[in-house]
């Protein structure tokens, strides 16, 4: 039996922004809907290596889609010349079990992440955002002002990163794609003047305090998707309207984790789950003066969804190679 081979490049042949922000919205939606079936992601934690390894599946009833994707996240990756993330997609018949499909997730990861910060601005944002505040500069912090870009009339993006280089090659990068005006900030407060901001660090002490944040603010945090991490002052969460991509993830990995594990938080605090908002079942932004904010953990479904548009467009073109398994 042959199963489909898809590469990096045969990936990022096939991706593109806006087809990826449809995909994962339809996913939200399903998700909302409750026409998936996705258990909780599982992770293996290597403490002596400052890793994990995660496996997400899931299996979407009405597209008939199924499938798993096995994902690491190693922050000292960069110093060994190696992505941060790094992933692997596949994609199994639902009728007999046979894999279709193996592909590269790292750039899927990143795309569809990417794409979730963009869904949820889409809902939560105030229509006249025009500015944008980025904590974090790395490859995920590019896919998210990409999405943002095909979302909103961004004019003027702010950067705060401890390593000005990064920031210098951030901006390189990204005015090639997108026309704007970017300002490298010293102080993260700085960032923070904004209408939608971003933060996309991984680390386990807030980094954004609530006294920094106006009202009208959407922030769309990132960074947190594991045990232990958190990226927002607690006191900004009470203030705020939270959104979730799944209650169930964010309350053991997503930004909400630590506030709920404290008891800083409860569960009430917590508005409702994006793919409710997406399928109308709940309101988006109620008003200009609300501060929303969404807790982004990662679904299955977002990349289902995305490796099967993926799979679907290089069956119709032709690309990737056929190779033996069984």
């Amino acid at each position: 039996m042959d199963v489909l081979w898809l590469d990096q490049s045969d990936v990022q042949s096939l991706l593109d922004m806006p087809s990826t922000i449809e995909a994962v919205e339809k996913g939200f939606e399903q998700h909302g809907l409750k026409k998936v079936q996705m258990p909780a992601k599982s992770y293996l934690i290597f403490e002596k290596h400052n890793g994990d390894l995660r496996t997400m599946p899931a299996y979407m009833e009405e597209e008939d889609i199924a499938g798993v994707k096995i994902v690491n996240v190693h922050p000292d990756n960069r110093q060994r010349g190696l992505p941060t993330v790094m992933g692997v997609v596949v994609l199994n018949s639902t009728q007999t079990g046979e894999p279709l499909v193996i592909m590269d997730g790292t750039l899927l990861t990143d795309m569809r992440t990417g794409a979730a910060g963009g869904v949820a601005a889409k809902h939560l944002a105030r229509k006249d955002s025009h500015v944008v505040g980025m904590v974090g500069v790395g490859d995920q912090a590019r896919t998210q002002l990409l999405a943002l870009s095909k979302v909103m009339d961004i004019q003027e993006v702010k950067l705060f990163c401890r390593n000005v280089a990064h920031c210098d090659h951030f901006e390189k990068d990204m005015s090639h794609v997108m026309n704007c005006e970017f300002l490298k900030k010293e102080k993260i407060q700085d960032v923070c003047d904004c209408d939608i901001l971003v933060t996309t660090t991984p680390v386990r002490e807030p980094l954004v305090m609530s006294e920094w944040v106006q009202e009208g603010t959407h922030i769309n945090a990132i960074g947190a998707d594991a045990k232990g991490k958190e990226e927002l002052d607690p006191g900004l969460l009470l203030r705020a309207r939270i959104v979730v991509d799944d209650l169930v993830q964010a309350s053991h990995s997503g930004e909400v984790n630590v506030p709920l594990s404290k008891g800083m938080i409860t569960a009430k605090d917590i508005c409702c789950e994006l793919g409710e908002i997406v399928a109308g079942i709940r309101p988006g932004r109620q008003s200009d003066d609300e501060i929303t904010v969404f807790d982004s953990t990662g679904l299955a479904v977002q990349d289902m969804v995305t490796a099967n548009m993926v799979y679907r467009k290089a069956l119709e073109q032709g690309i990737g190679q056929n190779i033996r398994m069984f």
